[in-house]
């Protein structure tokens, strides 16, 4: 198992992504750490290191998921997998904050996602609120809402 995604599936992934973390919508041009390939379903438990598995995540996504794949619902105190870029809309499992600079769980998946990945971390709420007050947020599509 390489420690590495080759180049040229890194490029892939990140072209897919168009810019933007896959799960806290962080535009990477404004970010201040890098962006890297996430394992959906980690590679310390069989996950493979294909397209189908993969995400482009900001640091702070993929430090935060680590190798989780479930987190528990605050609303219903329920296990729930966690949001898969892959296999899901976003915009069906979450929305935006009255002035845009929070996520808000809709779903049950959403929930858990937004508390296990932090996806409103400080940083990033103040991002959202910058880049909001230049009309550079929010990303106007998110991955298969096209």
């Amino acid at each position: 198992m390489s420690e590495r995604t080759p180049e040229p599936m890194r490029r892939i992934v990140a072209a897919r992504a168009r810019g933007y973390c896959e799960y806290c919508c962080c535009w990477e041009q404004f970010a201040t750490e890098s962006f890297t390939v996430e394992h959906i379903k980690p590679r310390q438990i069989g996950g493979e290191t294909v397209l189908e598995n993969l995400a482009w995540s900001c640091f702070g996504c993929n430090s935060y998921k680590h190798t989780k794949t479930q987190a528990t619902d605050p609303e219903t105190g329920e296990k729930i997998a966690l949001y898969n870029p892959r296999q899901q809309f976003w915009r069906e499992h979450f929305s935006w904050s009255d002035d845009f600079t929070k996520v808000i769980g809709k779903t049950a998946c959403g929930r858990a996602t937004v508390e296990a990945l932090r996806l409103n971390r400080f940083g990033v709420v103040n991002l959202r609120r910058l880049l909001r007050s230049a009309n550079l947020h929010p990303p106007e599509n998110m991955e298969g809402d096209e």
